[in-house]
């Protein structure tokens, strides 16, 4: 069908204008029958006519997923609604394999999917990537990320809820380019499989980001595809990064996270400093990298968490957690363990529970610690010199007492 022009989109709209729900997008011609082409336009338009006046835009769903190419820009004020929660093991089709309901279908090797400005929203929609592979890992298409924050200009308060992955490379990256920055940006409830091994990548966000209740999983599309291969999730693996990145960052706030299958749980940047509680990192090479450039704020409370760290190239590199550089970290209530798992290649034990490194002070306190199945004598691996460990009330390998003082 012709795509519409921004007139005629207004004047599709204004039978709805009077109501007080979301405009479905099929007012504006966005349709499962169209291009991708054809749909990036309406699309657009669309937002367009949403930005103007703060409204939502509602992605209705179907039996057929909407073909969009890349390069939407959700523009300030608008929002893109769909009708799910976050929907785990994926939708299904009654006839085919592929997912229902609030679908896009992307394809596009090209162009970020959608770019967000300031005010916006996003929830309760499901991103498909069909030609991404499940079994081959040499076949694995490098798309470009699903949502990106504008490189363009500086992005504030951009909520990301209740949405659902399939066959992403980069979901969520909010890596802001210098002198741009983000803030108040919120992901919850998002689940996924990044192929690059990244999930949410955040960089210069100055007020309190927040990743809550988000789960990562290659059983993701299960329901309607299968899960990836042993030899795909290996190769995520090898990539060597991070499901949950921070930099440059005030105060971030993670609570309730999930990954499995992957090099890196949770990177904590030199200028990054916030809480981290109830987490659980599967089937890592390093569960938490905490790093610190300056005595002053660069400290990371961590508690109530469970990293079952196991997989890499050789045993040496398996650490459930690096401390370097300065700052205080805080654990209370932090296991780590490891051992085998059918779907990955797991050395199935690591190294020891906690690697300290660098030449600067730096300080770390431990309570409650439950470790073991780690190679080497002493649970601590402590590099440098300058740094002062405290430990009280923890469970060593051979299940007896381990404190440091």
């Amino acid at each position: 069908m012709a795509s519409l022009t921004l007139a005629n989109a207004q004047t599709a709209a204004a039978d709805l204008s009077g109501t007080s729900g979301p405009v479905s997008i099929r007012q504006f011609n966005v349709l499962p029958e169209n291009s991708a082409e054809t749909n990036k336009i309406n699309l657009q338009k669309a937002i367009d006519w949403a930005a103007r006046r703060g409204a939502a835009l509602y992605v209705e769903p179907g039996e057929e997923a909407y073909h969009v190419a890349g390069g939407i820009v959700l523009r300030q004020n608008a929002s893109l609604l769909g009708a799910h929660g976050p929907t785990g093991r994926g939708t299904r089709h009654p006839d085919k394999r592929q997912p229902v309901g609030s679908v896009f279908k992307i394809t596009d090797t090209n162009a970020a999917f959608i770019t967000v400005e300031n005010a916006t929203q996003i929830r309760g929609i499901q991103f498909w990537y069909p030609e991404q592979t499940l079994r081959e890992p040499e076949k694995v298409i490098a798309y470009p990320p699903t949502i990106q924050v504008s490189q363009e200009k500086s992005v504030q308060g951009v909520t990301l809820s209740c949405l659902t992955f399939y066959g992403e490379y980069i979901a969520m990256d909010f890596n802001a380019t210098a002198p741009r920055i983000c803030e108040q940006i919120l992901f919850e409830h998002c689940y996924g499989y990044p192929l690059s091994g990244e999930f949410i990548r955040i960089d210069r966000c100055y007020d309190i980001p927040r990743i809550l209740h988000c789960h990562v999983n290659p059983s993701n599309q299960r329901i309607f595809a299968g899960g990836f291969s042993r030899s795909v999730i290996d190769s995520v693996i090898h990539r060597k990064t991070f499901t949950y990145a921070i930099n440059h960052t005030d105060n971030a706030q993670l609570m309730d996270v999930f990954t499995f299958g992957v090099y890196g749980g949770i990177y904590l940047g030199p200028a990054t400093y916030g809480q981290l509680t109830n987490f659980n990192l599967d089937c890592v090479g390093v569960g938490i990298h905490k790093c610190g450039d300056s005595t002053f704020n660069r400290n990371w409370q961590i508690a109530q968490g469970s990293i079952i760290a196991n997989v890499g190239d050789k045993l040496e590199d398996i650490h459930p957690i690096i401390i370097e550089g300065e700052g205080h970290t805080s654990f209370t209530n932090v296991e780590a363990f490891s051992g085998p798992n059918g779907a990955v290649t797991a050395i199935a034990k690591s190294q020891d529970f906690m690697l300290i490194r660098g030449n600067k002070k730096l300080t770390v306190s431990l309570y409650g610690a439950r470790m073991r199945n780690y190679e080497s004598e002493n649970p601590l691996t402590i590099l440098n010199k300058n740094a002062v460990v405290r430990a009280t009330d923890c469970i060593d390998k051979n299940e007896n007492p381990w404190e440091m003082r």
